[in-house]
């Protein structure tokens, strides 16, 4: 009979890029859950549903949600199989983050857009003060 896989927090540090201190940090976020084992409890046992939590915060820290949104979202992963509502709490994030950042992108592209004006402008100047000293 096969055994599920577990993984120490130092695998999992490993296998992600990230200290332990972070993985520390998500377990008091209530993202993942490891088992306790070794002399008062102080080895931490992670399974393979913990790794999978692992990967899906750090995609949705990609992707821009908070680690109270992470965790909604995977939670509701947990709940039973019935997944309309889990992704239709995922679009809904989703659309909100997506607003947010074409806003973020707008507003990028109007200062970049100054920056070039006034970059033309200091041009046109520099060139007027540069023909003056050559007369």
């Amino acid at each position: 009979m096969a055994t599920n896989p577990t993984y120490t927090i130092s695998d999992l540090a490993r296998e992600f890029d990230l200290t332990t201190r972070a993985i520390r940090f998500y377990e008091d976020m209530g993202l993942l859950q490891p088992q306790r084992e070794g002399p008062g409890g102080r080895n931490r046992v992670y399974t393979s549903r913990d790794r999978t939590r692992l990967k899906l915060t750090l995609r949705a820290k990609r992707l821009g949600l908070s680690l109270t949104e992470a965790k909604d979202i995977i939670d509701t992963y947990d709940s039973p199989r019935d997944t309309g509502p889990q992704l239709r709490k995922f679009l809904s994030v989703l659309a909100g983050h997506r607003r947010q950042l074409e806003e973020q992108m707008a507003d990028l592209l109007a200062n970049l857009d100054e920056i070039k004006t006034h970059e033309k402008e200091a041009r046109a100047l520099l060139g007027k003060i540069d023909k003056g000293a050559k007369a």
